[in-house]
């Protein structure tokens, strides 16, 4: 569709000031912007072009979709043109209140709805004669409701990935407006699901197929994992004995778990031999049974597996599994999104990081994983929040100073080099003052050779841009602790010591 009913709002203000009132599509409140600086997650353009009375706001995306985000932090696209939409707020003048709706609801239902918040409206102003005018006007046909509201289901459904806001400068998503859409498992099994039924058809070449690639032998185990046959041995051994040329993943854990289920003791040379792979399959299968063993031992080993890192409910698995597999496929914007909404729970409730076993403490390793992510996607911004937050949340001098390294080489990497300074300054301080004897033997280690490197390296970038004293700042402290450091933590950095040194003659 075109949008050529916004183009007749904004030449006749007859039009613009009916499509304002009663229909809440105000041009006039563009010029106001939105009640906070937002950005889309894809990085895409976004052009505001309306408001309403509540603090919502209409903004135009690259593909001419538009995105409504309401003044309480949530957003969703309700049409694929400004025309579009601009049928839906005057045909559904209450449609926040339908957003849960769905064509499969009962077409009665649906019209029950529309009619008692129309009702409700007309107690205070007219509607009718106004969207009569208005439809025509614009050139718009009478729609039913149910339309409209199915035309309004299908634009929300297609806000994730690619259209889910963020608030600029916190880096939180927006809430979704709508439907959920379906868990990010459900597409990232479906080419899995799709190999296991070609798998179990006898397809000779998707089996070399399958087997050879490292992503689809992935999906296609996990696709075993939820859809358990009794057929499916022989595929499943199969599987495993490729899966080993990727050494020690889950998936080969998997792999030889669903295999062991079977009891087939006939098996158990096959899992000595993939157990024996390297030392790292040595140590991720250990205690499998060995030869000989029987079939209540080679199943209680798979069973205890099985129930401590498996089952048969996809949505029980940690999410990382499937951010993981979702990278692996190239579904980048869905598992970053996944990511964020992930760390934004994390920040509004961090008593979700306590330890079962011991609620007085933070297992925080979630963040420093969700940082180690975002970093591997290219979203400095979402790696930062996450690494900041873990560095808040280290209990001992060791970790802070480490948490803290990372965080200075992040903000160095996103060029904020001020930040990265006082990230280093703050190391110094955890490194003199630790308050516990976590750091006795820092100088001695990887950390105070890193924690050096660091400073070397953020005063290379201060040198190149153009900081002259912080740059001369730096270096005297970044000295300074390579002259703590042990003979063999100093060798791995002098040569770029004495790099960075030059470098700073030239800039003086």
């Amino acid at each position: 569709m075109t949008d050529h009913a916004l183009w007749l709002l904004r030449q006749d203000r007859r039009l613009a000031e009916l499509a304002a009132f009663p229909f809440d599509f105000d041009l006039d409140r563009a010029t106001h912007g939105h009640v906070e600086e937002v950005r889309l997650v894809s990085g895409g353009p976004l052009e505001t072009v309306a408001g309403d009375d509540t603090g919502g706001t209409y903004f135009v995306c690259a593909d001419g979709s538009v995105l409504y985000a309401d003044s309480d932090g949530a957003a969703g696209i309700i049409g694929s043109s400004v025309d579009e939409t601009l049928e839906l707020v005057i045909g559904l003048p209450g449609w926040r209140g339908y957003t849960c709706l769905s064509p499969d609801d009962d077409e009665e239902r649906i019209l029950a709805c529309v009619a008692e918040t129309e009702d409700e409206i007309r107690e205070y102003y007219g509607i009718d004669k106004e969207r009569a005018e208005l439809r025509a006007a614009l050139g718009f046909p009478k729609r039913s409701p149910v339309e409209l509201v199915g035309r309004l289901r299908a634009a929300l459904l297609r806000t994730e990935p690619d259209f889910v806001l963020l608030n600029a400068d916190e880096g939180c998503a927006y809430d979704r407006i709508g439907p959920a859409g379906p868990p990010l498992w459900e597409p990232v099994l479906a080419a899995g699901r799709a190999d296991l039924d070609r798998l179990r058809e006898g397809d000779r070449t998707a089996w070399r197929e399958v087997a050879a690639d490292p992503v689809r032998r992935r999906i296609a185990l996990r696709a075993a994992q939820f859809d358990r046959a009794e057929g499916d041995l022989e595929l499943l051994r199969n599987l495993l004995r490729h899966e080993t040329q990727s050494s020690m993943t889950d998936e080969l854990r998997l792999a030889a778990v669903l295999v062991g289920l079977r009891g087939d003791t006939g098996d158990l040379p096959l899992l000595l031999e993939v157990r024996e792979t390297d030392f790292d399959t040595v140590c991720g299968l250990g205690g499998m049974p060995e030869p000989g063993a029987s079939t209540d031992e080679l199943q209680q080993w798979a069973r205890a597996l099985d129930e401590s890192m498996f089952g048969t409910d996809p949505s029980d698995e940690p999410v990382f599994t499937w951010t993981d597999l979702a990278r692996d496929q190239g579904m980048t914007d869905l598992a970053r999104v996944t990511l964020i909404r992930e760390l934004d729970n994390i920040f509004m409730d961090q008593s979700r990081l306590r330890r079962p076993e011991s609620p007085r403490t933070l297992a925080t390793a979630p963040l420093s994983g969700l940082a180690r992510d975002f970093e591997e996607l290219g979203d400095l911004p979402q790696a930062l929040r996450a690494q900041r937050l873990y560095a808040a949340l280290q209990e001992t001098a060791w970790d802070r100073a480490s948490a803290l390294r990372t965080l200075a080489r992040l903000e160095r990497g996103a060029g904020q080099l001020p930040q990265a300074a006082d990230s280093l300054a703050a190391v110094r301080d955890a490194l003199a003052t630790p308050g516990d004897a976590s750091l006795r033997y820092w100088q001695q280690v990887n950390l105070g050779r890193s924690i050096a490197e660091e400073h070397y390296r953020l005063t290379l970038a201060l040198a190149d841009a153009g900081r002259p004293e912080e740059t001369r700042a730096l270096l005297t402290a970044a000295d300074a602790m390579l002259r703590k450091l042990s003979e063999n933590a100093a060798n791995g950095i002098r040569e770029l010591a004495e790099r960075t040194a030059a470098r700073v003659r030239e800039v003086s």
